[in-house]
């Protein structure tokens, strides 16, 4: 699996337009091959941090999002942004679920 998280920092100012465009982007990706989750976080201590958090089966998936004009709407609100636009992408080999809470709880 292969995740990619954006940090954006807003305006102020521009918070609202801003969620709005990231809202507009949410919905297709679920239709998008290979996406497995596409999802937006506001941090609760400051409003003005959005996350972006999606999950890709493999990197040729996400791959083809970098290069979809989804994500150019992405890349074209860096100018409503108080910070430049944070991406990082991680590698994941294992994934684990619940199994791996309850076996550690046991010991």
């Amino acid at each position: 699996m292969i995740l990619l998280r954006a940090i954006l920092i807003v305006l102020p100012e521009k918070q609202k337009e801003v969620f709005q465009t990231l809202l507009s982007l949410i919905e297709p990706h679920g239709k998008a091959k290979g996406c497995l989750s596409y999802e937006i976080f506001n941090d609760i201590e400051d409003g003005n941090v959005f996350n972006l958090i999606s999950a890709w089966e493999a990197r040729q998936h996400l791959d083809n999002h970098l290069k979809s004009a989804k994500f150019t709407v992405l890349l074209g609100i860096r100018s409503l942004l108080s910070e430049p636009l944070k991406i990082q992408i991680i590698t994941t080999a294992v994934v684990e679920g619940m199994e791996a809470v309850r076996s550690v709880r046991r010991k």
